[in-house]
């Protein structure tokens, strides 16, 4: 991708210490750009929790000293805690399966980070993997031929577009994506032959910005522990105990402690404190095809207006795989999936994000109904 005449604008860069946003510092200032390199503290310091963010901070500096570029690190904790925290901590108190990642994208990285700096900026660059899509250049049909889209990335495996199903137009509007046309090798490459201080680092895994933190000691830290009961949905036979209905999401199969498997949770009840499995990975219990997506969101406008039914293809979790189906548009103006195959673990406060039907342009996102 071509930002060189981009050289007159004002560019931050957001840092996270790894290889995709050292690969992005790398290329914009290869393009004759001098972005200014900001990484944003969401850590867990005096919390008793592990935390990677000198390491991150370390290699970010190190990235900004190679390019003689300036880093300023940018402090979120408290907005952290006060809105991608408590939004999961509700969630999971609630039986729901909450998507930290996205929110804090929506929040945090195009949140709270515009309203302290990125406002001074006309573009903020990340190490995302996603495409920009913007009048009609790639655009797969004519209701996506005008205005500025978010495309998904060319490798599939390594595409986040559903981690940025929730940001807005505004946010979309300033966004820069320069990984997006490349596969994970090739920025590796780059990486190593450009001798970035974070070219050998592996990727994260965990949730947005908590490093190597276990997310059920996460939950444990704010939820504690609640025995009760891991129930045969067939028969109603006790299999075991669980210690917390919050510790399992609809779908899971590992962690369950039960023999004569494979199990799958596929009903919590929230009341009782019940957990609800299946045995088998062939059980209709354990799939749907339909589903509603509340307070649907449309990242920058609604490309099919009110049309009552239109062909889209979907994800239910970060995968690398899309299912087909249809939206349809319910009189009450609730938007629902209708899946064209069997999808397993439909799980109830995740993001059903949607894509056009031909996986090109990452549409927006709904909370899965209960």
């Amino acid at each position: 991708m071509d930002y060189s005449h981009l050289k007159d604008k004002r560019v931050a860069v957001l840092l996270s210490g790894g290889v995709d946003s050292g690969v992005v510092t790398h290329l914009l200032c290869e393009q004759g750009l001098r972005p200014d390199l900001f990484y944003i503290r969401i850590g867990m310091e005096g919390e008793g929790l592990s935390c990677t963010a000198e390491e991150d901070i370390e290699l970010s500096q190190a990235t900004a000293r190679k390019y003689g570029l300036s880093l300023e690190v940018v402090d979120l904790q408290q907005e952290y805690w006060d809105n991608v925290v408590a939004y999961t901590m509700d969630r999971v108190k609630r039986g729901l399966t909450p998507n930290p990642d996205v929110m804090c994208n929506k929040l945090i990285k195009f949140g709270a980070f515009d309203q302290k700096v990125g406002h001074l900026y006309d573009y903020i660059a990340t190490g995302h993997y996603g495409t920009i899509v913007e009048d009609g250049k790639g655009a797969p049909s004519p209701e996506f031929s005008t205005g500025r889209w978010l495309g998904t990335a060319v490798d599939p495996v390594k595409d986040q577009t559903d981690f940025l199903a929730q940001i807005d137009h505004v946010q979309l509007s300033k966004l820069l994506l320069p990984l997006g046309r490349l596969m994970k090798e090739e920025v590796r490459r780059i990486a190593e032959q450009a001798k970035l201080p974070s070219a050998t680092r592996k990727d994260s895994q965990g949730i947005c910005f908590l490093g190597k933190i276990d997310y059920n000691e996460f939950v444990r830290r704010f939820l504690g522990e609640k025995p009760g009961a891991i129930v045969d949905i067939a028969t109603g036979r006790k299999l075991g105990m669980h210690k917390g209905y919050w510790f399992h999401t609809i779908g899971q199969r590992k962690g369950l402690g039960l023999s004569g498997g494979p199990w799958f949770v596929v009903r919590k009840d929230v009341r009782h404190n019940v957990v609800y499995v299946s045995q088998g990975y062939d059980t209709l219990l354990q799939y749907g095809r339909e589903f509603s997506l509340a307070g649907f969101h449309f990242i920058a406008t609604d490309p099919w207006k009110d049309l009552e039914e239109v062909p889209v293809a979907f994800k239910i979790r970060h995968t690398d795989t899309f299912a087909d189906g249809v939206m349809r548009l319910l009189p009450d103006g609730t938007r629902r999936i209708v899946s064209s195959r069997d999808i397993q673990g439909i799980a109830p406060g995740q993001f059903g994000v949607v894509y056009d039907k031909t996986r090109t342009i990452c549409v927006g996102s709904g909370e899965i109904g209960v």
